[in-house]
């Protein structure tokens, strides 16, 4: 009996191991747009269209955290607290927009 046990806790490890080899063929590309056949291909980069959200995604961003950040900070310390906040939202804010959101490859 125990080596019953032992023999499926050993299968059940090595499946846990193994399965994330067979994610290692697949694709990463998620999204397909197909080439443009009008004369507009050559200067269109694929912002027409675009929605306010993803126009002004960045100024809504550092607006969220700057207002974030003086609520919590006028909360903490008043109306100095506030100010103190604000800029450090705004700060903490910017460093994601600019430098930490688009890491990851997008494909």
């Amino acid at each position: 009996m125990k080596r019953l046990i032992a023999l499926l806790i050993t299968i059940t490890i090595l499946a846990a191991v193994a399965a994330p080899s067979f994610a290692q063929g697949r694709s990463r590309r998620t999204y397909y747009e197909p080439a443009r056949t009008d004369s507009r291909a050559y200067y269109d980069y694929g912002y027409r269209d675009r929605s306010v959200w993803s126009r002004h995604r960045d100024k809504v961003t550092l607006g969220a955290g700057t207002v974030g950040g003086a609520v919590i900070g006028g909360l903490m310390g008043g109306k100095r607290g506030a100010a103190i906040g604000a800029l450090s939202g705004l700060g903490a804010s910017a460093l994601y927009t600019y430098k930490l959101r688009n890491r990851r490859l997008g494909y």
